[in-house]
């Protein structure tokens, strides 16, 4: 709840601290004495948005700082938990606005966005009045409050949980039909290609495999002639046998020479050993460079068809049996796509299905507790002297979404047989006052850990009307804390604390500020809400009378 307000240099307020209580805290005052910027301080701290101009003539900035007490477990720590801040033992905010314009948030002397302040403020404060907007006569918040109001919690889980299946399932068949659709589109460039490639069937590494053969016998054709040239120079018609003629020469001189031969016989005896390794030699040289032409032609065609294919498929030649398996892959998804599709398909009607199961049961509860919010409200209008109206809570079918299928609309009728119609456009001033603070005695749970405001949601209305007004607030304010203003005296009368708003006039300026009021005082406020500026006995006599019942 609501402890602590401090405001500094905000329109006509130049120094406030409050200290409020839980139970009913009522602010009374005449009109224009200020209350109205005293909620608007308020709303400026949490973040809402409000009046453009909030700093007081002639101070630097405007500062408004607000101190809630919390349980460990309110929804709050939640928001701040999320954003990175740990748990202490109270919330601070504190809001600074400056003459320029410029608006800065701390919390817990942590700086924060507005986007967090926002999140956290709508989990400490609500306000109501006869321009509710933000709240009840909000229609896209109708289905969440009757779903609160019901305790529907765990079916929306259920739901929710269900419709993300379906989702899921849904978004699985799409992605399988688009893919399905983009494989059918290159069927037939698959198959031809997967024909082609098992036809040649390439191999990793055999390109250079057949470049290097090829080039050996490409070699091997410039060179043969040469060295067949040098292998018959070397033979019997050449080197061998002038060697050969020579040899049996000097053989046959050598008996006659004394000796003089000898060396020289050695010698070329030497020769023709070498000569007979180079013939050797060359011999086996042929015999390696021997090919057969049409072999080399083998080699032509297949190496030109493999780098053909990787050339057309935009691949390296040893990477043509990878891109093989991938085509393979590929038509193998597709040939398997009929099947899979089938399977998707009956995953997306059971996820239909079990959504369906779901959003009804969600349907049905959400039914029984429109009809559970009808009769309360029926109950609660009825000592607000509303008991010829209608209030009705219509659940509609909508597109289905996590939420479930039902569009939820809080309507009222007037008088019987007029027509029904939203909540805010058919009730008068006074009647919607009523039927908010009805929806919210209806709508509030005890552990909300809400504070509750509720700006002048009297007006209009007096005598037993008013009073009713003021239990029910005292109602709401015994599970938490209430503070309203009002220009009632029965419905202050019926506060646990009293506050006065006054403006006072001073010589440079007017200014305003809250008074809390003693016993003695709030019979003399109270008896000028029933009578005006002069106060009379009588006045005060009935502001007693109200005190004390």
């Amino acid at each position: 709840m609501l402890r602590h307000l401090d405001i500094r240099d905000m329109l006509i307020i130049d120094r406030l601290e409050l200290a409020f209580q839980p139970g009913l805290n009522v602010l009374t005052g005449e009109t224009g004495a200020g209350k109205s910027i005293l909620l608007d301080s308020l709303g400026f701290v949490l973040g809402w948005r409000g009046r453009a101009e909030l700093v007081r003539q002639g101070a630097e900035q405007g500062e408004v700082t607000a101190e809630f007490d919390l349980p460990d477990t309110h929804p709050a720590w939640d928001v701040l938990r999320e954003a990175g801040f740990t748990y202490d033992d109270a919330l601070i905010l504190r809001r600074i606005n400056t003459r320029d314009g410029r608006k800065t948030a701390w919390i817990n002397d942590r700086r924060v966005s507005g986007d967090i302040l926002r999140r956290v403020s709508e989990t400490l404060v609500e306000l109501h009045g006869q321009h509710d907007d933000r709240g009840l006569l909000n229609p896209r918040g109708h289905r969440m409050l009757l779903d609160d109001f019901g305790g529907l919690a765990a079916k929306i889980a259920k739901v929710r949980t269900a419709w993300r299946s379906l989702s899921d399932a849904r978004k699985a068949l799409v992605t399988a039909e688009a893919r399905v659709a983009e494989l059918q589109a290159e069927e037939e460039f698959l198959r031809h290609a997967v024909a082609e490639l098992d036809k040649l069937s390439p191999e990793a590494g055999e390109d250079a495999t057949l470049d290097q053969q090829r080039r050996r016998m490409q070699a091997a054709e410039k060179i043969g002639e040469d060295i067949s040239k040098a292998y018959q120079a070397l033979g019997l018609q050449g080197a061998e046998g002038m060697l050969g003629d020579a040899a049996r020469w000097l053989s046959d001189a050598a008996g006659q020479a004394d000796g003089t031969l000898e060396g020289a016989l050695a010698a070329l005896d030497r020769a023709m050993t070498e000569l007979s390794e180079v013939q050797s030699g060359v011999e086996a040289c042929m015999d390696a460079l021997a090919f057969n032409p049409h072999e080399l032609e083998q080699i032509e065609e297949r190496l030109f068809a493999i780098r053909g294919l990787a050339r057309k498929h935009d691949v390296l030649p040893d990477e043509l049996g990878t891109f093989a398996d991938d085509l393979r892959g590929r038509l193998t998804a597709l040939d398997q796509g009929a099947s899979d599709l089938a399977d998707l398909t009956a995953a997306v009607t059971a996820a239909q299905a079990h959504y369906d199961m779901a959003a009804g049961d969600l349907t049905a509860a959400r039914t029984k507790a429109a009809k559970a919010l009808d009769t309360a409200m029926a109950k609660e209008l009825a000592p607000l002297k509303m008991d010829r109206a209608v209030f009705v809570t219509n659940v509609s079918p909508a597109e289905a979404g996590p939420d479930g299928v039902d569009e939820v609309a809080f309507t009222v009728a007037t008088n019987p047989g007029a027509p029904a119609g939203p909540i805010g456009k058919i009730a008068s001033g006074g009647e919607l006052s009523r039927f908010l603070l009805a929806l919210k005695v209806c709508l509030t749970r005890a552990d909300s850990g809400l504070t509750l405001i509720f700006d002048e949601i009297d007006r209009g209305v007096g005598g037993a009307t008013a009073d009713a007004v003021g239990r029910r607030l005292s109602q709401l304010a015994g599970q938490g804390q209430v503070l309203v203003v009002t220009h009632s005296p029965q419905v202050a009368a019926l506060g646990d604390h009293h506050w006065r708003v006054e403006k006072r006039q001073t010589k440079d300026a007017t200014l305003s500020t809250v008074v809390g009021l003693s016993e003695g005082d709030r019979v003399d406020e109270i008896a000028r809400m029933i009578s005006g500026d002069r106060i009379t006995d009588e006045a005060r006599a009935a502001a007693k009378s109200l005190l004390a019942a």
